[in-house]
């Protein structure tokens, strides 16, 4: 990969390549120490255009069940209480609204649906890099309350915080 020299080389419509991305989270175990998360099951679509930026759009959908945070009781009790994902199996993202920041810098505000409930949500990403084959490496980061969400923690046990750092780092690949 090379480092990103101009934006209107981005410019296209692309996929999440799930392989080389990582959607997580990481949250404040009640007890000490961080918790972190990853979605495995995730698909997206973007379309970015340097020429007019309000044309852009992002899309995201995480299978809540593909949880996995290195423990499966932990798992269970995130998908099944918190995230309630019998009635809600997917998580997604729709932006509104793309802004360009500086020739590596995207600002990508939309909705966050979880447990059937839509928030606001913005996420500045940098551009890691790209390469000639049309393939484009992006991180961001943001802190949410789950409580936004009607996601209430569980505090006469250990449990997460209602602090939720949202991790993503993303490879995407430009469609023909």
């Amino acid at each position: 990969m090379t480092t990103l020299t101009g934006l209107s080389e981005l410019a296209g419509d692309y996929t999440l390549d799930a392989g080389r991305s990582r959607l997580g989270f990481v949250a404040r175990h009640t007890v000490g120490g961080k918790v972190r998360g990853r979605f495995s099951e995730v698909e997206g679509t973007a379309r970015l255009d340097a020429g007019d930026p309000a044309a852009s759009r992002v899309r995201l959908t995480l299978r809540a069940e593909s949880l996995d945070t290195g423990n499966a009781q932990r798992d269970g009790l995130v998908c099944g209480m918190l995230l309630k994902s019998g009635d809600h199996p997917v998580l997604t993202f729709v932006s509104t609204e793309v802004r360009i920041l500086n020739e590596s810098a995207f600002r990508i505000t939309g909705g966050l649906t979880v447990r059937g409930t839509t928030k606001p949500l913005t996420m500045d990403f940098q551009v890691t890099g790209t390469d000639p084959g049309g393939v484009v490496t992006a991180v961001g980061r943001t802190a949410v309350l789950s409580t936004g969400w009607g996601v209430k923690t569980v505090m006469t046990r250990p449990f997460i915080s209602a602090k939720v750092e949202l991790e993503i780092e993303v490879t995407a690949v430009r469609l023909p």
